[in-house]
């Protein structure tokens, strides 16, 4: 309901300010910071963080124009002994050779746990002023971050002889996971793995990304690896 005030019907005299006046700020202040913690927390990311203001210069990294990054689709496998680290590889195909292997220090056994929840963001983060190579695919050490946590390191490796025999059994797998009999010279168990095709989105010279891409029928994994060079 409005109320409407009649000044010329006033008998008593209007104060006008016409000096400075505080103002409390505190509460809005308070509000500010509160709403930006609420964000980040919503906004897990790996080494995410809330500009401190805004610009209208374009990313010199980025597609521009609105472009959609180009797609292709390769095989990525993780797999590991039981008790010794995961190793993650990608081929163009599942009968071909590795176009990039890395070992990451984290335990197999580590990493299916984190894989159970359904949700997993794996990214690898380099600092583009050490890492001079001109493909990301010959970066020899990465930071791993697992959901948003830091949880170790990867390095890039040329393939073994135990590469070699673990992924000529698997040559004739295509989509799956499983385990693969037969303990290692150390004691390390069976041999866990996961395969599957990924989407391969390449956002610019210092970022691709791999979505995994589920089996007719299924919905229930989502994977996703980044490789960023920041």
């Amino acid at each position: 309901m409005r109320t409407l005030i009649d000044l010329g019907s006033r008998r008593d005299s209007l104060y006008i300010i016409d000096t400075a006046t505080a103002v409390d700020c505190t509460k809005d202040v308070r509000f500010r910071r509160s709403f930006r913690s609420l964000i980040e927390c919503v906004v897990p990311c790996c080494g995410f963080q809330l500009p401190s203001k805004t610009s209208d210069v374009p990313d010199s990294d980025s597609t521009g124009g609105g472009a959609t990054p180009p797609t292709t689709t390769v095989t990525g496998t993780f797999y590991g002994h039981r008790r010794g680290r995961v190793r993650f590889c990608l081929h163009d195909s599942s009968r071909t050779s590795p176009i990039l292997l890395l070992e990451f220090t984290i335990p197999t056994a580590c990493l299916a746990r984190e894989m159970r929840h359904g949700l997993l963001r794996v990214a690898l983060e380099c600092d583009r002023n050490r890492a001079r190579c001109s493909s990301l695919f010959g970066v020899p050490v990465w930071s791993v971050y697992c959901n948003g946590r830091k949880v170790g390191f990867a390095i890039r490796r040329r393939m073994s002889e135990g590469d070699a025999a673990i992924l000529k059994l698997m040559r004739a797998i295509s989509v799956g996971t499983g385990v693969l009999p037969g303990a290692s010279k150390m004691g390390e168990g069976d041999v866990l793995y996961l395969r599957a095709s990924f989407d391969r989105v390449i956002g610019s010279i210092n970022s691709e990304s791999f979505h995994m891409i589920n089996p007719v029928g299924c919905t229930g994994q989502q994977l996703s690896i980044f490789l960023v060079r920041s």
